[in-house]
């Protein structure tokens, strides 16, 4: 079997053949990853997701293919820190399309806390954590939302970070952190009480006075452990804070980044329900036939899948232009927008196709369908990355 003719096989929705732009060292990492998910995580995920509880035993195998940093990947790429956007965007697609949570707690790790450390760190800052997290040695996380701000967090950051010596002193809450209960580094951002400039630092796991309640009762992600963060008279040395955030400029520059990736973990959350509802309206009988056999039920199919090509046109679209340095804020807004929206009505679609057995976690639309909501929220919701957009095409900002 030839590449092409694997790729189309190992593809069978993209139809307007995005994936042939991997190189085959990505999708031989690919490959070996999918493998990975059928058999070691697909196993455990609706056991886990019932149990609110996350499989890192399972998870752990995904580390061990070198998702991030496999030679494979940089393979014409030497000497660069992070494998293609390309790749990115098909890794996305791979992880979201087994598991929102899966995908979620990857892009917390190797998506917010990679990149806050590759574009806040200095060159010897970088050297020291980068290589741990790309090879999963330290598990990392993303402190920035807070009780009482989230969109808001540019004007309204609560969390302090006081100066003493070599040292600073970190007050204040964080909420939502995915992972932050385990993690062996907290990149915590804290507004500097003499400048009010906001800053990071990077927070060692199991610091003094550093405290994470696990939240409950999640309809949403219930795989994912986020955690309320509580920071009281926490020390770190000046070495820890990272030496290029120096404002909430730097911030929007790391969420501009990140927020392609949960674009591509929307798109893939649209790919993997169509394929679950295919799996079940071609295996259920009805009226003497198969449900896959009626009129009303293609044209939903393809209505997915007209989604699915739209969210991954938009993905790799998107990961060109930001494999070439241009990461503007309109263009990830605008994807994360787009892909989330689309989302949101294919995982209904996928739920709705498979009738009352589509609320079961048997037929895996169920949990597309509830982690849905919480993708559509998070790294911006809808008003906010619409209101980006709309303030690059009329000039005005509309926020406030």
């Amino acid at each position: 079997m030839s590449y092409l003719e694997e790729l189309k096989e190992f593809y069978p929705l993209d139809l307007y053949t995005f994936s042939r732009r991997l190189t085959e060292g990505e999708f031989t990492v690919l490959k070996n990853l999918r493998k990975v998910l059928e058999e070691k995580v697909k196993p455990v995920i609706n056991e886990h997701w019932e149990k609110a509880e996350f499989p890192f035993e399972a998870f752990g195998e995904i580390a061990k293919v070198g998702v991030m940093n496999s030679s494979l990947l940089f393979e014409g790429r030497e000497g660069k820190r992070k494998p293609s956007e390309l790749y990115n965007a098909f890794l996305y697609l791979e992880l979201a399309k087994l598991d929102a949570s899966i995908a979620t707690f990857y892009t917390v790790h190797g998506g917010l806390c990679y990149n806050t450390i590759l574009i806040g760190g200095s060159e010897e800052q970088i050297d020291h954590y980068a290589p741990k997290v790309a090879s999963f040695e330290w598990q990392g996380c993303f402190g920035l939302t807070e009780p009482d701000h989230g969109s808001d967090i540019a004007g309204g950051l609560a969390t302090t970070a006081e100066k003493k010596g070599d040292k600073w002193v970190i007050n204040g809450e964080k909420r939502w952190i995915g992972g932050a209960n385990t993690a062996d580094i907290l990149p915590i951002f804290a507004r500097d009480k003499t400048d009010n400039k906001i800053k990071c630092f990077i927070v060692p796991g199991g610091s003094k006075g550093l405290r994470v309640d696990v939240i409950q009762n999640k309809v949403a992600l219930r795989e994912v452990q986020n955690g309320h963060i509580y920071l009281d008279n926490v020390e770190v040395d000046d070495s820890t804070r990272l030496a290029n955030v120096n404002g909430f400029k730097d911030v929007a520059r790391i969420l501009r980044a990140t927020r392609a990736d949960i674009a591509h973990l929307a798109m893939g959350m649209t790919y993997g329900s169509l394929e679950a509802a295919l799996k079940y309206v071609k295996e259920r009988d009805q009226f003497g036939k198969k449900v896959s056999s009626f009129q009303l039920v293609q044209e939903k199919l393809a209505r997915m899948e007209a989604n699915v090509v739209a969210t991954l046109a938009y993905s790799v679209q998107l990961a060109n232009l930001q494999e070439k340095g241009e990461f503007l804020e309109e263009n990830s807004a605008l994807a994360k927008m787009h892909n989330a929206l689309r989302m949101r009505e294919t995982v209904a679609l996928g739920r709705e196709v498979c009738g009352g057995n589509g609320i079961t976690l048997e037929t895996d639309v169920a949990r597309f369908f509830a982690d849905g909501e919480a993708i559509y929220s998070y790294e911006g919701t809808h008003e906010i990355n619409a209101l980006i957009v709309g303030r690059y095409l009329t000039g005005q900002g509309a926020f406030v």
